[in-house]
């Protein structure tokens, strides 16, 4: 990889880096926004929810309507606009505005990150593409589980206003350098609509499909009650929760990298070992979870896997339908969000239901429906959809 693909793969994570952050990172301050604007948290908690119903909804439509277009304009749009989205956040006069700040932006999220996912892919040979992938899947672990303890520091710390800025300056850096270091990069066979639509008669898609929602459900079941897990089941807080988070960011950064090695390597081996490793661990964490010391160990088992199943998922249904990336980058997208929306309400009625230690089951029931829909595709279209890495 030369160092001008270098630097491109590390802008693009930066660019995901700061939108991820935008769309998370509110997650930590929700509490202070709700005082702000004297409404209730679950009613700022409408600056997460629909701003992935936004994401969810645009993944596979903006993607498509952009993907004739030179792809550092279009990176370059998105970014200002989320500038822009960022600078009124800031001076946001009621919880309306900031709710409109948020959601417009969220629509063109998933252009951004879908060209970024096709320009690394794109930029290096293709043996080499999930390592590249990996690198810019980086800025999107960093954004989810980084931006969360970042923004809540600076808003404890000074305002929420300096967190907002925070926002606008990552974005804004992503910019300027997307605008003096990124090529001009026009599109140079550009497919019809139509053309990219028709993937969708694909078999073999579907399967994909059916594995990234169902991934994306198995850790998100998890994930999204990691907090209360290790605070109700482990029994820790204070300092060692926060060091517990932490390990599970530091793990989940590595995973990524792990992941794109891996995936380069030995892809159908990763695929079909990933659901079973996963699990493993999740029966383990069942088992060991009252022990603070097992259970910090198997945390980092936690974020190492759940990274690679981000890559897993992104490779699995770009290679399942090569021909159309940016449409395709936009479904895996949009399927992510589908599938921590299910994993979310079924780990949700698991807690309500039975107690917040069999959340793990969720997660070994998606991730069972993971395994038969890999060993499905491996079994009935392997010869003509896997790169030759397999």
């Amino acid at each position: 990889m030369t160092k001008q693909n270098n630097l491109l793969i590390f802008i693009l994570a930066v660019g995901v880096f700061g939108i991820l952050t935008t769309e998370m990172g509110v997650i930590g301050i929700l509490p202070s926004i709700a005082e702000q604007f004297d409404i209730s948290v679950s009613k700022a908690g409408l600056l997460v929810s629909l701003f992935a119903l936004a994401v969810a909804i645009s993944g596979p439509i903006m993607p498509l309507l952009f993907s004739r277009i030179n792809r550092k304009t279009v990176m370059l749009l998105v970014l200002g606009i989320f500038v822009v989205g960022n600078i009124v956040s800031i001076f946001a006069p009621s919880f309306t505005v900031l709710l409109i700040a948020r959601v417009i932006p969220a629509f063109f999220h998933p252009i951004y990150c879908s060209l970024a996912l096709t320009v690394a892919a794109t930029s290096v040979r293709a043996e080499e593409a999930p390592k590249a992938v990996s690198k810019v899947i980086l800025g999107v672990t960093a954004g989810m589980i980084l931006g969360v303890p970042i923004t809540n520091y600076i808003a404890s710390g000074a305002s929420i206003e300096k967190a907002m800025l925070f926002f606008a300056i990552v974005n804004a850096m992503a910019f300027i350098a997307t605008m003096i270091f990124v090529p001009s990069m026009p599109v140079k066979e550009r497919l019809s609509y139509g053309t990219q639509i028709s993937v969708l008669k694909k078999p073999v898609l579907w399967l994909a499909i059916a594995t990234v929602v169902f991934i994306g459900s198995a850790t998100s079941s998890i994930n999204t009650f990691i907090t209360e897990y290790l605070g109700t089941v482990t029994n820790i807080s204070g300092k060692t929760l926060t060091l517990a988070l932490f390990l599970l960011g530091l793990a989940s950064l590595l995973g990524n990298l792990v992941g794109g090695r891996l995936l380069t390597k030995h892809a159908m081996k990763t695929a079909i070992l990933f659901p079973i490793a996963l699990g493993i661990v999740l029966l383990l964490s069942f088992l060991t979870g009252m022990s603070t010391g097992p259970m910090l160990v198997t945390i980092m088992l936690w974020g190492i896997l759940f990274a690679i199943g981000n890559n897993v998922g992104q490779y699995w249904i770009t290679s399942a339908a090569p021909e159309a990336p940016d449409f395709v980058n936009g479904l895996y997208l949009s399927c992510g969000n589908l599938g921590i929306t299910m994993g979310t309400a079924v780990g949700g009625l698991l807690i309500s239901g039975m107690g917040t230690p069999y959340i793990v089951f969720g997660g070994l029931l998606f991730l069972i429906l993971s395994l038969i829909s890999i060993l499905l595709r491996n079994y009935m279209f392997s010869p003509s959809t896997l790169l030759s890495s397999n």
